[in-house]
């Protein structure tokens, strides 16, 4: 015969039926608050300091630090990324030349009220003191977001006003999927639209002699950085035509 185990219950006036009949309404309780509404006030964030998020990110992290929480975003498209890389590449050799300053793109922090992550962004030669390991503390003196459908939000929304509160002088916005740019001026703390549109030219407010040509923009293929540059700098395109040959060993 099997030996039969009976539970020992040490506390007066408790028996088993009684224990049943707890824990029966402990879980009607617990479904209960399972199902009830959320309340936001009364939820639960795990907040980090931006030290906390920085010593967690890494250099590939697509992710921004915003009211102390750690927000993810989706890899960027073909698109998105070839006239990121069109505008770094001819930014960043412009400004290396001239000794403006540097030219830094995504990923790598901007710390203003939140930790943002902008697409490209420029500081001037006078503010590389803000400049540390892995991140900008402070503003930069030019910021471009490429538009996305995921990210349109808040380029021209959160990120507008907060960029313009934080001090960031010259604020560009280029949409592919609309083929449209805009670029704006901080004046007393708010952004004026200095110009835009599918083409034209426009004169960067601060990288002197700086000019884009917006239809570069939409080429498929986008121009080749160099001729790019050697336009903007008024040089004769047959001589850039050769160094671009010289190069590919024609």
């Amino acid at each position: 015969m099997s030996e039969q185990k009976t539970t020992a219950w040490p506390v007066t006036g408790w028996s088993p039926e009684l224990v049943r009949a707890g824990e029966e309404s402990l879980r009607r309780q617990l479904l209960e608050l399972l199902l009830a509404p959320a309340e936001p006030h009364k939820m639960t964030r795990h907040l980090v300091t931006y030290e906390e998020f920085l010593a967690w990110a890494d250099e590939d992290t697509l992710a921004e630090w915003v009211d102390g929480e750690v927000v993810m975003y989706s890899p960027a498209s073909k698109q998105h990324q070839s006239i990121a890389d069109f505008l770094t590449g001819v930014m960043r050799i412009f400004v290396e030349q001239r000794d403006l300053g540097i030219v830094l793109s995504a990923p790598f922090q901007m710390k203003l009220e939140h930790g943002r992550e902008p697409d490209l962004l420029f500081v001037a030669k006078t503010n590389l003191g803000r400049l540390k390991e892995t991140y900008l503390d402070g503003p930069a003196d030019l910021v471009v977001e490429i538009v996305s459908p995921e990210s349109v939000g808040r380029d021209r929304g959160v990120k507008f006003y907060e960029y313009a509160q934080g001090g960031v002088p010259e604020y560009w916005l280029i949409d592919p999927q609309t083929e449209w740019a805009e670029f704006y001026r901080l004046e007393e703390e708010h952004y004026r639209l200095a110009f835009s549109g599918k083409e034209g030219e426009y004169h960067a407010l601060v990288l002197p002699d700086f000019k884009l040509r917006v239809e570069w923009l939409w080429q498929e293929p986008l121009p080749s950085p160099i001729r790019a540059l050697a336009e903007i700098v008024g040089m004769d395109s047959s001589l850039a035509e050769a160094f671009e040959r010289a190069l590919t060993g024609g």
